[in-house]
């Protein structure tokens, strides 16, 4: 069998990808900068303590934000104060169970405005409201089980 190498010098056809590339590694670097900010809603620095169990939010968990200009926020939105109590009552109207609102705001905000969003939650169907706070820095919860979470794994020697 004979084999023959083609010498045909014909136009060769391919794209240039590098452009491509670098538009994506632009918008990459972008987004990995936008998300975060847009995902957070709004910005509340909750107040500190210690013993504190670490508490995930869920995707059915209704979370309630008050910045520290004392703006509501349902579930990272931002809506006007006066609407609080209707989108309560929508979300909580229906519920048999589970009528259970967090509450996160922020620590330099009047108590008494915290004190407003919790009665118009009572009033509209919540029935158990909860704080959101952040671990004191430094501290780590005296409750053994709470921390059973951050605890290394235990095992033997090697």
């Amino acid at each position: 069998m004979a084999m023959s190498a083609g010498t045909a010098g014909g136009v060769k056809a391919s794209p240039n990808v590098t452009p491509m590339i670098d538009v994506m590694l632009v918008l990459l670097i972008i987004f990995m900068l936008v998300i975060p900010a847009i995902t957070s809603g709004f910005q509340a620095v909750p107040p500190t303590g210690v013993n504190l169990k670490p508490h995930p939010e869920e995707d059915q968990d209704q979370v309630l934000g008050i910045d520290a200009n004392g703006q509501y926020y349902l579930n990272k939105k931002a809506i006007p104060n006066a609407e609080l109590g209707q989108r309560l009552n929508a979300i909580f109207e229906n519920r048999t169970e589970d009528r259970l609102l967090y509450v996160k705001a922020h620590r330099d905000l009047a108590y008494g405005k915290v004190l407003d969003a919790l009665d118009i939650a009572a009033h509209n169907h919540v029935s158990v409201t909860g704080m959101i706070t952040d671990q004191r820095p430094g501290t780590v919860s005296a409750v053994s089980t709470d921390n059973m979470f951050n605890a290394p794994p235990t095992g033997g020697k090697k």
